[in-house]
């Protein structure tokens, strides 16, 4: 495996009976969608993708995704660099019954009309639902972490020992 730029879309039946694996990048600029959600551009994306075909005779796309976003924390509205890895396994369907049928492992996806799949879409998708919803820093490095405002205190209230309902049971039962 040599390290490429990732094929921005691939026909998964060809690429898994030849299984072929790619290891490459794709470019932080060309995610579009994910640089406006990004207080910053993204990093280029590390992809190490794998497509092949199991044992029950299903199509795959197994892969990871790393990359380093800069987003703004929502805490003290200071940019802040955290990296987000997405792992994921992917097989074609075409029909609802093939959905219907597909083991747990795997998540459905569907090929546009000519049988292909865009790939630096699928990474880019996959890559904002592992976004934070709630971009923070750590409390030690966000620079309003330390003023939280806590409002009140709660008693820890200690519960007496009650006696025990089959007690009573237990004395008749020695008779």
């Amino acid at each position: 495996m040599q390290t490429v730029k990732i094929p921005v879309s691939i026909d998964p039946l060809r690429a898994a009976q030849s299984c072929l694996d790619f290891q490459g990048t794709v470019l932080g600029k060309q995610l579009k969608r994910l640089n406006e959600l990004c207080a910053g551009d993204c990093s280029n994306v590390s992809v190490s993708l794998e497509c092949g075909v199991d044992i029950q005779g299903i199509v795959y796309l197994k892969g990871k995704a790393v990359t380093e976003l800069t987003l703004e924390c929502q805490r003290c509205m200071t940019p802040y660099n955290t990296e987000v890895t997405v792992d994921f396994c992917f097989s074609p369907c075409k029909t609802q019954a093939e959905i219907d049928e597909l083991p747990e492992a795997y998540d459905p996806i569907e090929c546009n009309e000519i049988g292909e799949i865009r790939l630096h879409q699928l990474i880019e998708d996959e890559l904002i639902t592992a976004m934070p919803l709630i971009p923070m820093h750590d409390d030690k490095s966000c620079h309003q972490g330390s003023k939280d405002v806590v409002v009140g205190e709660i008693k820890v209230v200690q519960e007496e020992e009650k006696p025990n309902p089959f007690a009573v049971l237990e004395k008749l039962k020695s008779k």
